[in-house]
């Protein structure tokens, strides 16, 4: 008999019956039905490139069917960030300089599928606060001089009613105002009447007529998608630096795009979300209202947030005396928290300088902000406006950045009403010592961490408080 060699199955030798098939695999041929096994097995893979903001990239092999929010999930969980609903894929296209936020429930493939050759297209992992922000606060993208209801519909609709009647399968307010279009096949652009209604984008021939024998019909969005335009009025040469467009599926180059820009960032805002709203519907509100669940039965993830601590979890205590106590009144709360992280920075920066000399402490403090996430050094004003544009324009984003036009200063770039403002952080010398201020000394901080963090927490002379601030996430 020949001696069995070592790694030898019963299956590599026909001469030997195997008594029980059901309980082996072969490597090729698997014997267990296909409809015990779970779907996911038999799903195609497929490898995409994601790129941070610093362009460093990163290679995923996913299934085919994986929609934008689970490639999110799947990179929140990669690299331990914390899930706070604002994760987003971002489609570029470099040459023609337009982006837009792939929507939640989109399929990655599907849309790298509208890719042409031409056109060098990324996907991007970063923030976008303004994704869901309609459903916060209807009030800022809805302006009542740009929207009209049904003649049936009471006219002191409250803002979540207006919510509704976009949602509605059988009524839709209707959006309208002044954009400039671009002429196709021509440089030149011309400023129309446009009116958003169901069945699509129209624009008026004669003035702000809506007789249907006035209106034009522009586009539909069924088969195409929205973009922002990121570089103004560079590329298209559009009279304002608010510009849209609808560029067709699977369509390459500029010429087939049918662009749009707005004169202000309310107005294109007010059309982007109307429209959004028009072709995805409940849908948006589904993504918005279940932010985990995926599709059913092809989401390749199945987990819960990485951390969500609820701020009314948290007590405020006092361990000061001899016994404990519940700090009740949020006053007393807010300035102990204050004061703590002040005492920690304090502790913190007599650890790090051994020496404690002055100069040693006074170098420290002029520097310990560069290791912040919100800090971004020797940016211009234009990519900081770039950077808060793409977490988007909701009130409270911000990023601080060296000052161009005077070296010694810093400039807090801040979000507010759909608007980007700029405030100059001013050092002090006082007594030897350096203090940083918003407001002319009267408020006056050692660091900017110390800045950011009162501001986080009080407006003072800002328009609203710091909320988020933007980071170049890395990969």
């Amino acid at each position: 008999n020949r001696r069995k060699k070592k790694g030898d199955s019963i299956l590599e030798n026909p001469a030997i019956p195997n008594p029980f098939p059901e309980l082996c695999c072969s490597p090729f041929a698997s014997v267990l039905s296909a409809s015990l096994l779970p779907k996911a097995t038999s799903r195609k893979k497929q490898v995409i490139k994601v790129y941070s903001e610093d362009d460093t990239s990163r290679a995923l092999e996913v299934p085919s069917d994986i929609t934008a929010r689970d490639v999110c999930q799947l990179l929140i969980l990669k690299n331990h960030y914390v899930d706070d609903h604002s994760w987003t894929l971002f489609e570029q296209l470099t040459h023609t300089g337009l982006g837009r936020a792939i929507e939640d429930h989109e399929l990655v493939m599907e849309v790298q599928s509208n890719w042409v050759m031409e056109e060098e297209t990324k996907l991007y992992f970063r923030k976008n606060y303004a994704k869901y922000e309609f459903f916060k606060n209807p009030l800022s993208f809805f302006p009542d001089h740009m929207i009209s209801f049904p003649s049936e519909t009471n006219a002191a609709l409250s803002h979540s009613g207006i919510l509704q009647m976009f949602l509605s399968s059988s009524t839709y307010p209707e959006i309208h105002g002044y954009l400039h279009a671009k002429e196709q096949g021509k440089k030149s652009w011309k400023k129309l009447y446009f009116l958003l209604r169901r069945s699509g984008l129209y624009f008026s021939t004669k003035g702000t007529s809506k007789e249907p024998r006035h209106l034009q019909f522009f586009c539909e969005f069924s088969n195409s998608d929205m973009y922002m335009s990121l570089t103004g009025k560079k590329i298209s040469g559009a009279p304002t630096n608010y510009g849209f467009c609808f560029k067709p599926n699977k369509s390459g180059g500029t010429r087939d795009l049918k662009q749009l820009c707005a004169d202000d960032e309310q107005s294109r805002t007010c059309w982007m979300t109307a429209i959004r709203l028009l072709k995805y519907g409940m849908q948006l509100y589904q993504n918005y209202m279940q932010p985990y669940q995926g599709r059913s039965g092809c989401s390749p993830l199945n987990i819960t947030p990485m951390r969500s601590i609820s701020e009314n979890s948290l007590v405020a205590m006092d361990f000061s005396g001899h016994r404990s106590r519940i700090i009740e009144n949020p006053t007393e709360a807010l300035s102990v928290a204050v004061e703590e992280g002040l005492a920690w920075r304090r502790r913190g920066c007599l650890r790090l300088n051994s020496h404690g000399s002055p100069i040693a402490m006074s170098n420290m403090g002029m520097s310990i902000h560069r290791s912040q996430s919100w800090f971004h050094h020797k940016i211009s004003r234009e990519e900081a406006q770039r950077l808060i544009l793409q977490h988007g324009l909701v009130d409270g984003v911000f990023l601080v950045r060296d000052s161009q036009s005077n070296p010694k200063t810093f400039v807090l770039s801040l979000s507010h009403g759909l608007k980007i403002k700029h405030f100059q952080i001013v050092p002090l010398e006082d007594d030897g010592k350096l203090f940083y201020t918003l407001d002319d000394g009267h408020t006056r901080f050692t660091d900017l961490i110390q800045l950011v963090e009162f501001y986080q927490l009080n407006k003072g002379v800002l328009p609203c408080k710091l909320k988020h601030y933007c980071a170049r996430i890395a990969l």
